[in-house]
């Protein structure tokens, strides 16, 4: 479950009602559906004023956390929603705070969850009280004997998987702080029987099996047993195992857990050889034999258990067979000894393992009550928590239902009279009129129980001890002569005629009216269980063993202290435990934990109304709820009464000044509530009704979503206002940043254009010095050249005559190879770009350079396409390759060519490796792919178009669903025949097959695509390479594809597109397919 979130009240967010006296109307059938409403919410506490009603869950829920146990500390008792942490913090805080001695009564039946109920509580109480190493070793001690009590004194049920089958108060001692000094335990009534017989489907205490499971070879060897279950006649095989129950892993617990609370090792083990001898003695079986004076005797069939037992026992083999043989009855000086027949052997047999069980639990609890009680001698305070059976009415109720329906009528009785007075108490307190309320009083159906003279056990206990032929029929005519007339008394066989009819009565039976209901009870065994009878040969037998535990379980086995007087019946002394339980309880403030169980099938989700409507009646709750809302059906305090409803008042809102029952009877009289639905006591205000309370809660709800839309406007006001404020500081500063830019910019700028104006002022200066120098320069250049061309020219002058003969050629030599000179060093300056495309080239100089001229540019092209190509890598070249191909293909043949040009080949559309929509199509290819592209395939009738993916590999044309990437045809390349096109400007491509092959059963394919230049050259250069075949290329307005057996005619015409620019195929006839193309 989902961690739920802390509520601020009991009637905050409520689910159902979380106080039953608030339910409106009252009756059976609302209080189990508030109930079942509840628990399928996960709530499983409910409040009857300050008691707690707990619905076993039958799994875990996530409200027991340590958080959970913060949440609950010292809060108000209904300031959060139901729990049993608000019980146990109530408690603990009025043992703490008011010296007040606490109480904590557990109820309900089998299965109900009073055992985790008590768990829960004293898990808490440790959880809050005082730390340190000594408190905390008081806490463990405490916590810890749980396990052990639960080990010797639990068993399987068939309504519970944990039954305890023993009542037990245990009284926690505190100190004036609070931290715990110790405590005492005290058991009643354990289900001694269980030991030697279980009912079907049940198991026997969960000792037995622990110690079976858990114990290692060597202690089984020591303690002489084995771990089969099958091997002992007093463990139940039907159910020895229990779903989710690790009995090998409590045993380890338990072991762990004893020496916590204080067991020294020899005592563990004296207790694990006393089960031991229990379960071994389960296991001796007799046989008649006949005397010689005619009486039957019974002997032991098998001595091998018997002689371990008293190896294990230390008792003489002799004396214990004798014991079970025979019988010695003392009366004064007398001694007479009788034999014992097979049936009184089992008998003797069963009774001694009753006993010793029952004698071995009861040290148990006086060794743990030695280990955990105060050492301390100082003032003490005590909470005391019961865990007790609840009221059982089963098919057959015999004398162990009978004493626990009369322990819960005393409960009852004490918590009626406690709970009244506890509402007389506050009524006088605060000051507010008391008025009788009126109530089943069940003191006359206790009376019938327990009185001394006429009582049913007293009426018991004479019959045991009456001299003659005592049997259950003679006890139940006896109580049909003294209690007939009782109202709450019913037999058949009684002087009241009224029940002489009545089948539903058997004669060996009587019923009672309790307080829960009609009770039919067997009177079979009723003597022999308030016996409880061990015979004396026995006792003594035990009292001469060499085991000292054992020895001292026995005290009256003694010779030295023979105690002819006859022991106290089971009946007198539950009857006086009950009574020191109820003193007890008297001196304390009570506190409740009702338990109810949801269902006989011990499973979680399940609600049955029927066991829980029967649950709640022989609980009383019902009557629980009246009492309660008798008066006035709802308290609280003035200040937080003030605190929850003031803002439903001007006046008190949403501060008062005043005392806080001024503030209240402010807002009563404000709302107008009829004064005789309320009234004011000394710290409370009273509320009569639990509508004036809803009246006051929907009030209270309106006017939080009013409180609600005005925090909204007020919140949303204030954050506008904030973000208004927000933005005008942040426009202030940017305007501040704005303005510090802009005059940085501008003094950049200025800066910016000082440098430019400086720069040009001196590249002026610059530039005239520079004229001037080149002035000077050129004048002292033409000096030079004058005086060269003055002595050349005398020179020549007096040469003239030795050169004149070959003037003329040398000159024209010489010119000409100025020129081509002058001709290439102009070439060297006026070469165009190394681009191949670039056709720009200079002009011829002179004519007769003009071969010379075409032949350099002829050779400068092929030198620059060398170089531009030495820059390609191979997949470049491979790209020109295709390129160049394309151009042979289709150059001047098909209009969509030019637009390919510039588009380069990309081949992998798609991305296949990359995009995991085709994983699986990638993984049933295994060659390279060297195109992939989605392309509309042609539908053969009627010419409409389908997306498919068009997959070109180094053998094989495929073709892929374009949704699911599953290949729909592999066609070999060796089968393409030839590609059909149009020479328009459209993307329509025939693909022809060979004849007869596997792929052409269908015929050619017709596909349109957008990429048709780049798929038409791919298709030719990789069947070149493949087949060393080129294929054929058809380019043609007009060609024959072949459709199954069909020779059809594709032919291309210009047309007007609905569509737009996307050409159009429709299916003409049989014969004809026209490709309309804008």
């Amino acid at each position: 479950m989902a961690k739920t979130e802390v509520k601020t009240s009991l009637l905050d967010n409520m689910i159902g009602v979380g106080d039953m006296v608030l339910l409106e109307p009252l009756n059976e059938e609302t209080f189990i559906n508030n109930l079942k409403k509840r628990f399928d919410h996960n709530e499983i506490y409910t409040y009857i004023g300050s008691v707690v009603i707990s619905v076993n869950p039958y799994r875990s829920l996530s409200i027991y956390s340590p958080e959970k146990v913060e949440d609950y500390r010292n809060r108000n008792f209904y300031e959060l929603s139901p729990h049993i942490f608000a019980l146990s913090d109530e408690a603990y805080r009025s043992l703490r705070d008011q010296d007040k001695d606490q109480c904590i009564l557990i109820t309900g039946e089998s299965g109900a969850g009073k055992t985790e109920a008590s768990k829960l509580v004293m898990s808490y109480v440790a959880a809050v009280c005082g730390k340190g190493a000594e408190v905390n070793q008081v806490k463990e001690q405490l916590l810890q004997s749980n396990p052990v009590l639960e080990a010797f004194g639990n068993a399987k049920t068939v309504r519970n998987d944990n039954s305890s089958r023993f009542g037990k108060y245990m009284d926690i001692e505190f100190d004036f702080k609070g931290d715990p000094l110790g405590g005492v335990i005290s058991n009643y009534l354990l289900e001694k029987s269980r030991v030697v017989k279980q009912p079907r489907g049940e198991r026997n205490f969960h000792v037995f099996y622990q110690l079976l499971s858990g114990a290692s070879e060597e202690l089984l060897h020591k303690l002489k047993l084995e771990r089969d279950f099958s091997r002992y006649n007093y463990l139940s095989l039907d159910s020895a195992k229990v779903n989710g129950v690790d009995d090998a892993a409590s045993f380890r617990t338990v072991r762990n857990a004893m020496q916590i609370v204080g067991f020294m090792d020899h005592e563990a083990e004296s207790v694990l050889e006393v089960v031991s001898t229990v379960l071994k003695l389960g296991n001796i079986e007799f046989k008649p034999e006949s005397r010689v004076n005619g009486l039957d005797e019974s002997k032991i069939k098998d001595k091998n258990e018997l002689k371990e037992i008293c190896e294990l026992t230390g008792i003489d083999q002799s004396v214990l067979e004798r014991a079970f043989s025979f019988r010695t009855v003392e009366a004064k000086q007398e001694k007479v000894s009788t034999t014992l027949n097979v049936a009184q052997a089992y008998y003797a047999r069963d009774a001694l393992a009753k006993n010793l069980y029952s004698r071995l639990f009861s040290w148990l609890v006086n060794r743990i009550n030695e280990s955990i009680k105060a050492q301390a001698k100082v003032r003490k305070k005590v909470m005391g928590v019961l865990d007790i059976y609840g009221f059982e009415i089963f098919e057959d109720n015999s004398f162990e239902q009978f004493i626990i329906n009369y322990c819960n009528e005393k409960l009852q009785q004490i918590f009626i009279e406690l709970t009244l007075k506890e509402e007389q108490e506050e009524y006088i307190r605060e000051d507010i009129e008391w008025t009788h309320i009126d109530y089943f009083n069940n003191a006359i159906i206790c009376d019938l129980i327990e009185n001394n003279t006429n009582g049913i056990l007293a009426m018991l206990d004479e019959e045991c001890l009456r001299p003659g032929t005592v049997t259950d029929e003679t006890f139940l005519e006896k109580l049909n002569q003294i209690c007939a007339t009782h109202q709450h008394f019913e037999s058949r066989m009684s002087k009241c005629s009224r029940f002489l009819n009545d089948t539903s009565l058997p004669h060996s039976c009587f019923r009672i009216q309790h307080y829960a209901g009609k009770v039919l009870y067997q009177v079979e065994g009723f003597v022999d269980k308030n016996n409880d009878l061990l015979y004396r040969d026995l006792s003594q037998a035990m009292w001469k063993a060499s085991h000292v535990l054992i020895k001292s379980l026995f005290p009256e086995g003694n010779p030295a202290k023979v105690n002819l007087k006859r022991p106290p019946t089971a009946g007198s002394q539950f009857k006086a435990s009950v009574a020191t339980l109820m003193k007890n309880l008297q001196t304390k403030n009570p506190n409740y934990i009702r338990c109810i169980k949801p269902n006989d099938k011990k499973a979680a989700h399940i609600f049955s109304e029927s066991l829980v409507c029967h649950q709640i009646r022989y609980l009383g709750l019902m009557e629980n709820v009246r009492v309660r809302r008798a008066g006035y059906a709802f308290r609280q305090a003035y200040e937080p009464c003030l605190e929850r409803y003031k803002m439903l008042c001007k006046q008190t809102w949403p501060h008062w000044k005043g005392p806080a029952r001024s503030g209240v009877e402010v807002l009563f009289n404000e709302l107008e509530i009829p004064e005789e639905e309320y009234a004011f006591g000394r710290s409370k205000i009273f509320i009569r009704n639990p509508r004036t309370l809803f009246k006051l809660e929907d009030l209270r709800k309106q006017r939080l979503e009013d409180l609600a839309t005005l925090i909204q406007k007020i919140y949303r006001g204030w954050k506008c206002r904030t973000h208004f404020l927000l933005m005008k500081k942040s426009q202030i500063v940017i305007a501040a940043w704005y303005r510090r830019f802009a005059q940085q910019k501008r003094y950049q700028q200025i800066k910016s254009s000082t440098l430019v104006i400086q720069s040009y002022i001196r590249g002026w200066k610059a530039r005239k010095i520079l004229r001037e120098l080149k002035h000077q320069k050129r004048c002292k250049e033409a000096a030079t050249t004058i005086a060269a061309y003055w002595h050349g020219t005398q020179v020549r002058r007096e040469y003239r005559k030795f050169f004149r003969a070959n003037a003329g050629k040398k000159i024209y030599e010489f010119t000409l190879q100025r020129l081509v000179q002058k001709y290439l060093l102009e070439m060297k300056n006026k070469m165009p770009s190394l681009s191949p495309i670039d056709k720009n080239w200079p002009s011829r100089p002179y004519l007769f350079l003009d071969s010379t001229h075409k032949e350099l540019k002829r050779i400068f092209h092929l030198w620059r396409c060398k170089k531009y190509r030495d820059q390609f890598t191979d997949q470049q070249k491979l790209i020109y390759e295709e390129k160049l191909e394309a151009s042979e293909l289709f150059k001047d043949k098909k209009a969509l060519y030019p637009s390919s040009v510039g588009q380069p080949f990309q081949g992998a559309y798609l991305e296949i490796n990359k995009n995991p929509k085709y994983k699986k199509l990638k993984d049933a290819i295994e060659e390279k792919i060297i195109i992939a592209e989605v392309v509309n395939k042609i539908n053969r009738a009627n010419g409409k178009s389908t997306s498919r993916i068009f997959l070109l590999t180094n053998n094989n044309l495929l073709l892929a669903d374009q949704k699911s990437g599953q290949i729909k045809l592999e066609v070999p390349l060796v089968d393409v025949t030839k590609v059909s096109m149009s020479s328009q400007n459209d993307g329509f491509f025939a693909v022809h097959l060979k004849e007869g092959s596997e792929a052409a059963s269908k015929g050619d394919f017709l596909f349109s695509s957008d990429h048709l230049i780049e798929m038409a050259t791919k298709l030719y250069r990789t069947t070149l390479s493949q087949t060393k075949q080129k294929l054929n290329i058809e380019i043609s307005d007009e060609f024959l594809v072949q459709f199954r057996q069909d020779k059809v005619c594709v032919k291309f015409i210009q047309g007007n597109q609905k569509n737009g620019s996307v050409p159009t195929c429709k299916r003409k006839n049989n014969r004809l397919l026209e490709v309309a193309v804008p």
